[in-house]
């Protein structure tokens, strides 16, 4: 898993074509490459939990690597299929940020519930509720500190990091997304009866 990340985070960084605000997209990926011996050996996680953690810093990787907002989906589906993604699903913004908000939701569930489990001493229905909460407890803290950094940024610089593209409810959006990500994974746990040990 790290020297995955760790992989990603130097190949996002070749030829970086945004490299004023680069850095900041990277710091949590870094950190997480830092502390994950130090976790994973305090807190085990299962092979599927680990996967999950690591499928979303690589999405979030990729995406840093164009700021989010300037992911060129839209270019590589016209060259590729000749078609536009965009109009294709009535879209009026560049939406990967938000791919990335549910991608949050759907990856962070497992791991959350299987530390509520094993060390929060929780029922496994009640490990899963408690995940599903983290998520949007997550995405609010994450949204108040993109507004928080436009207080401490530079206007324009503070604007490519944050993409809201112009959307006034971008943040409100963001979360719901993350959510409903939470939602889908702690449904498909519960039906599917995916457990983690009590220790």
């Amino acid at each position: 898993m790290i020297v995955a990340l760790a992989v990603a985070v130097i190949a996002a960084n070749i030829r970086q074509p945004y490299p004023d605000i680069a850095p900041l997209q990277h710091i949590p990926t870094l950190l997480l490459i830092l502390a994950a011996p130090l976790l994973l050996r305090r807190w085990p996680l299962s092979k599927g939990a680990v996967g999950s953690v690591l499928a979303f810093f690589l999405l979030h990787t990729f995406a840093g690597r164009y700021t989010y907002s300037n992911v060129p989906y839209e270019a590589w589906g016209r060259a590729l299929f000749d078609v536009s993604i965009n109009q294709t699903f009535g879209l009026t913004r560049n939406n990967f940020d938000r791919l990335v908000h549910l991608s949050f939701g759907l990856c962070a569930v497992l791991p959350f519930a299987e530390l509520a489990r094993r060390y929060g001493g929780m029922g496994w229905k009640a490990a899963v509720l408690s995940a599903f909460l983290f998520v949007g407890a997550v995405s609010a803290l994450y949204e108040v500190f993109e507004w928080w950094l436009t207080l401490v940024l530079a206007p324009g610089m503070a604007d490519d990091y944050n993409g809201q593209q112009g959307d006034v409810w971008d943040a409100q959006k963001d979360m719901a997304i993350a959510m409903l990500g939470g939602a889908l994974a702690s449904a498909w746990l519960l039906v599917r009866g995916v457990r983690a040990p009590a220790s």
